[in-house]
């Protein structure tokens, strides 16, 4: 897979996906109903984090990360790094919202995951019946969710969360306790189809007397892949019992290795953001999208360590086919959730032009020999050339290591003679 693209064929990346995203937004616009508000668990079935309010909250059929569970806990099968993931959002009157999710791919069992989000609300004046000031008080809510999810096939994985939510309001506080189902299927390779199904027996919570259930909530959509994976649009109907049927739909693409963009749709509004990825794993999400009381920003921030990896190292990392060190080692590992089905090691010139490639069947070897030559066997140009292993499991599942950059030079060794004046 090629990330560097000549600057024709971006420009019709970005002008194609514009336009598939305008037309997703038009499509589903006139579509769009008034919800009702104020439902148990309205906050949480409204729930979005900053990369999915960018794609419009229409994640149930991506869901291919530790914080999608809310959407669908079958995507926890999807992720091959143990994963964290925090987010946050100030909404209006001093109410804020936050999440933090972590997740453990598994080979042979299923992987698990934990998340655990809150809503605090600012300061309500608390009064008698003269209407005297007694103080203030303040709403809280949180929600843990114990996940797990396993692929049964390499097309079909299922999924399930525990959830246990609690309600505060000045002195009184209650819990519940209800489930979610979900299920991931691969159509084609690039397109999934993602079915959820919250709230399954509860949570039921009596703060006073009056018994408050969470309604019952379904959640299709569909995702398609394009530009070998650098891009997809997602469509997706969410039907809840009480508030009714509501439409999302978003697109997302990766202009460059670093650096996405968003465009979505939630419920009536429209929505935007981007993600940037930093070294070692770490990015950094932001969403935004637009209410009758302002302008909604959220920020995540997640990163990845251990897990399922690729990695490769050149050794040297400098030299010269013609030289003493005249052939550099690719030291290769790589850790696949599956069995793996097959690996290639590619190399790219500065253009980012595939120059040589090095692959096989089953893992890759624990190193390959390249001593600067090309796939017909002449050599390369003096330069600074950058590799990166990629493999594939048999579950379909894709892993790539980090770039890394080898040079070649067949100069002689530089420096300045000194000269001794007697």
């Amino acid at each position: 897979m090629h990330y560097f693209l000549n600057h024709k064929y971006f420009r019709f990346a970005m002008v194609l996906a514009l336009c598939l995203g305008l037309a997703m937004v038009r499509a589903i616009a006139a579509r769009c109903e008034e919800q009702n508000e104020g439902v148990p668990g309205d906050w949480l079935s409204r729930y979005t984090g900053a990369r999915t309010l960018g794609l419009g909250g229409a994640f149930v059929a991506v869901a291919n990360e530790p914080l999608g569970v809310v959407w669908n806990p079958a995507g926890l099968s999807h992720i091959s790094q143990n994963e964290v993931h925090f987010e946050t959002a100030h909404l209006f009157e001093g109410t804020s919202i936050n999440g933090f999710s972590f997740g453990i791919p598994a080979r042979h069992f299923p992987s698990f995951g934990l998340t655990v989000l809150s809503l605090h609300s600012g300061d309500f004046q608390r009064t008698n019946e003269l209407n005297e000031s007694l103080g203030s008080f303040h709403e809280g809510e949180m929600a843990f969710l114990f996940s797990a999810s396993k692929n049964l096939s390499p097309r079909f994985s299922l999924g399930a969360n525990i959830k246990v939510v609690h309600q505060t309001i000045e002195t009184f506080d209650a819990s519940g306790v209800g489930a979610d189902l979900g299920l991931l299927f691969h159509l084609t390779p690039a397109l999934r189809l993602g079915a959820s199904l919250l709230n399954v027996g509860g949570p039921r919570l009596t703060l006073r007397e009056t018994e408050e259930v969470y309604p019952l909530e379904f959640r299709g959509g569909v995702s398609m892949e394009f530009f070998s994976g650098r891009g997809q649009i997602a469509f997706e109907i969410d039907r809840r019992s009480g508030p009714g049927v509501s439409f999302h739909g978003g697109s997302e693409l990766w202009v460059h290795p670093s650096m996405a963009l968003r465009l979505g749709y939630y419920d009536t509004s429209p929505t935007g953001g981007f993600s940037y990825r930093l070294p070692h794993d770490i990015r950094i999400d932001y969403g935004l999208s637009d209410h009758e009381l302002g302008v909604v920003h959220r920020i995540g921030l997640s990163f990845r360590f251990g897990g399922f990896c690729a990695s490769s190292k050149a050794v040297p990392s400098v030299f010269s086919p013609i030289g003493e060190k005249s052939v550099t080692k690719f030291h290769l590992k790589a850790k696949t959730k599956a069995r793996t089905r097959k690996w290639s090691l590619e190399i790219m010139d500065k253009s980012n032009q595939l120059v040589r490639r090095f692959s096989g069947k089953g893992g890759p070897p624990a190193h390959v020999m390249w001593d600067g030559k090309d796939e017909s066997g002449l050599s390369l140009p003096d330069g600074i050339y950058s590799y990166q292993l990629m493999v594939e499991d048999w579950e379909g599942q894709k892993l790539q290591g980090f770039k890394g950059t080898v040079e070649i030079t067949t100069a002689g060794p530089r420096g300045t003679v000194p000269v001794v004046v007697h």
